[in-house]
């Protein structure tokens, strides 16, 4: 998952703090993570992504996306979905669980492992704004069909492409994903 790829890493301070969170811009979480996420931490991530001048992901809120269990904590206090609908159901993206009043709205997904920390108290997350990565096509996206054998017996279909995905921005002062972390 190219997100993961990110420089920038964030952390409870001491790994349990429900109020400070530690920045590191080399790649590396600082500490084991200990407690799970909260809306303090939410704001203070907020916070760095507005002082690096990361764009909104869609012009006015940042996104966050992550397992379910990870937004436990704070879920109740989030805005709810509906509680915004009259204000442009086109808003409202494909698996969003809710908006903070931050300015970020929270996405779950569970198509990527959870990465087991050890106290199981979160989970990996990603919070970023606009450009985050790009895909880079050799071969587009195309369905080919196997040439039957065994007198027509024997088909296929299969899905091929040939192509890459990488991060825009590599450098961590140009970086626009924050990733929710822990060294174990």
């Amino acid at each position: 998952m190219e997100f993961a790829k990110t420089p920038l890493k964030v952390v409870p301070t001491s790994g349990n703090s429900a109020t400070a969170i530690n920045l590191t811009t080399n790649g590396t979480p600082a500490e084991t993570n200990n407690v799970a996420m909260r809306s303090a931490h939410v704001k203070l991530i907020v916070d760095q992504m507005k002082e690096r001048d990361i764009p909104a992901y869609d012009g006015s809120n940042y996104a966050c996306i992550g397992r379910p269990s990870t937004f436990r904590t704070f879920k109740n206090d989030l805005e709810a979905v509906h509680s915004y609908v009259n204000d442009g159901f086109q808003m409202i993206l494909h698996g969003e669980i809710g908006r903070s009043y931050e300015g970020v709205r929270f996405f779950e997904q569970t198509g990527v492992a959870s990465r087991g920390w050890t106290n199981s108290l979160s989970d990996q997350a990603f919070f970023f704004g606009e450009d985050t990565v790009m895909e880079a096509l050799v071969i587009p996206e195309e369905i080919r069909g196997k040439i039957p054998g065994d007198f027509g017996r024997d088909r296929g279909v299969a899905w091929y492409a040939m192509a890459g995905y990488g991060l825009v921005h590599t450098d961590a002062t140009q970086a626009r994903i924050i990733e929710w972390a822990s060294v174990a």
